[in-house]
């Protein structure tokens, strides 16, 4: 699966992402300052068990409808620099949560993080009939997350006042939110129609 945005792409996993993916899981990288820093990460040791477990997906390309996760790549190179995600909070109720990362700065702040979330909020609503809304948690110390989430068109609906602790220090927990009804007035021909 492929979508194609202005500076990037929205792709299924490769092998030649494997390499890189361990690098940026590495303890010591910049965006796990800011990517949910309060729940802990996989240790080294654990991360070629991790790549492993990939390599397998990709092989057998066992691939779930909708997908569940997308690589964000470069759109010239085809290199990967990022992933989008999602996750259940309810799904009893059908009430998912979206999640992004950009590894490397030097990419951040470029749209890079405005095309991927659109793009795959457009893909999870048209892929995803169930889904009524879509979420994007993160926290009060992220201010970038929390910038991107209101300028591709969620809202803030929660505010979880001193509920995440980093480096000894409280910060808020932030939860965004976007109804389908509200994508479909905001985005009436879909998110690419707005990137030209």
């Amino acid at each position: 699966m492929q979508i194609d945005g202005n500076q990037i792409i929205l792709r299924d996993w490769e092998m030649g992402d494997l390499k890189g993916y361990s690098h940026w899981l590495l303890p010591h990288h910049e965006w796990k300052q800011l990517d949910a820093p309060y729940y802990p990460g996989p240790g080294k040791d654990e991360i070629p068990e991790l790549v492993n477990d990939l390599r397998f997906t990709i092989e057998v390309a066992d691939w779930p409808e909708p997908r569940q996760q997308l690589i964000i790549a470069d759109k010239a190179s085809k290199v990967m620099i990022g992933q989008v995600s999602w996750y259940w909070i309810s799904e009893e109720t059908n009430w998912p949560a979206v999640g992004i990362v950009i590894y490397d700065p030097q990419h951040w702040r470029k749209g890079i993080g405005y095309e991927a979330l659109g793009l795959w909020s457009d893909y999870l609503l048209q892929a995803q009939p169930l889904f009524v809304r879509l979420d994007l948690r993160t926290w009060s110390g992220n201010a970038g997350m929390m910038r991107l989430a209101e300028k591709v068109g969620y809202k803030e609906e929660a505010r979880f006042r001193n509920a995440r602790i980093v480096n000894g220090q409280y910060y808020d927990g932030m939860g965004y939110g976007i109804l389908r009804e509200e994508w479909a007035a905001r985005y009436p021909l879909g998110f690419k129609a707005v990137l030209g």
